[in-house]
């Protein structure tokens, strides 16, 4: 705990450029480095190590699972990511005849390290509400990550490197959006659910809000949002999107007309910077048996790979997030299809430099 406070106190600094070697000093205290997490493995595990300064994309996972409303299990994401890249899958990319090493130089920082509670909270309530030193929690808990997710993501993108955060839930990629933001990136969002609410269970920033926030507070235009695979949405959150504007292309009409989402993806993300926010939901019931929120008719891996494949190759690709995912009852399969998914998108994409 120590040297996280101390971390943050230097973290405050402006940086507008930074080598490789400074943003190293910065960012290593804040991180248990990924032999030492539960994984035990750093991503994909390489033969040939790749050292920070080498790397130009770098996965950081942040394993917190505070404020799911359903199912729990995604604090173990980053666990279930790592141990199947490293352990279960090959680098060797049979589809595209290449390595994934061959194709970017990945470093990883390994987890950070989240503060502990300051107060234990106690069970639900009956009315299946979190009481208030539940929330309390929660709240110290954001307020952490609200100001070192959006310093790691800077640091990495002055430094040169492509941020690639795992989580954990959705919550979290409203930091890393809100810091890239300057860039105004088209974002592409991958999801069964709209995650526009603008609070849910008494609490405002959790993993059904980030993109009403994204919005609302004008980081991130609705115009500039692409929702991919939707299928369970209010009628809420249905408005909100369709007064600012936001592109969506639902379940159904991947499924019966995705021809009309590849010519458009291709369009829209032509010559522009681009984040993807994939929430591992997309994906139908039997594929994703372990996330909070399964939803049935979902989105099977190859339509996944043709939509990431008709993303536009003189698109350039500055942040990436993969989210819910979760691990129970040593159940690998989300994480053997997250880091596929990943594999794909780094093996298509152009990074940022």
């Amino acid at each position: 705990m120590y040297i996280v406070v101390i971390s943050l106190i230097v973290l405050k600094k402006k940086i507008t450029t930074i080598s490789s070697a400074a943003a190293l000093e910065f960012l290593q205290p804040l991180f248990t480095i990924p032999e030492k997490t539960n994984a035990g493995y750093s991503f994909a595990d390489s033969p040939i190590k790749i050292s920070f300064n080498e790397s130009n994309v770098v996965v950081y996972g942040i394993p917190i699972d505070i404020t799911t409303s359903f199912g729990k299990g995604t604090v173990r994401g980053p666990e279930a990511i790592r141990l199947t890249s490293a352990r279960q899958i090959e680098t060797f990319i049979l589809d595209e005849k290449v390595d994934i090493y061959e194709k970017v130089k990945i470093y990883d920082l390994g987890d950070v390290k989240i503060p502990m509670p300051i107060v234990r909270g106690e069970k639900k309530e009956d009315t299946g509400k979190k009481n208030r030193q539940q929330i309390s929690n929660i709240m110290h808990i954001l307020s952490f990550l609200g100001k070192t997710i959006p310093k790691i993501t800077s640091i990495l993108y002055e430094a040169k490197k492509l941020p690639i955060m795992i989580g954990g839930e959705h919550t979290l990629s409203y930091y890393q959006m809100k810091a890239l933001s300057p860039e105004k990136p088209v974002i592409i969002h991958f999801d069964a659910h709209r995650d526009m609410k603008p609070e849910y269970d008494g609490i405002r920033m959790c993993h059904t809000t980030p993109f009403y926030h994204i919005i609302n507070e004008g980081y991130i235009p609705g115009k500039n949002i692409i929702q991919i695979g939707i299928r369970q949405t209010d009628r809420q959150e249905n408005s909100m999107a369709e007064k600012n504007g936001v592109v969506t292309f639902d379940a159904w009409d991947i499924h019966n007309r995705i021809d009309n989402l590849l010519r458009y993806l291709r369009m829209a993300t032509a010559n522009k910077k681009i984040y993807i926010s994939f929430d591992i939901d997309v994906y139908d019931l039997p594929y994703v048996p372990c996330t909070g929120t399964p939803e049935p008719f979902g989105l099977n891996p190859f339509e996944v790979l043709q939509i990431i494949k008709s993303i536009d190759t003189s698109a350039k690709l500055i942040g990436l997030d993969i989210v819910e995912v979760a691990l129970r009852n040593d159940d690998y399969r989300e994480g053997v299809l997250a880091t596929q998914t990943l594999f794909r998108i780094l093996s298509h994409m152009r990074c940022i430099y």
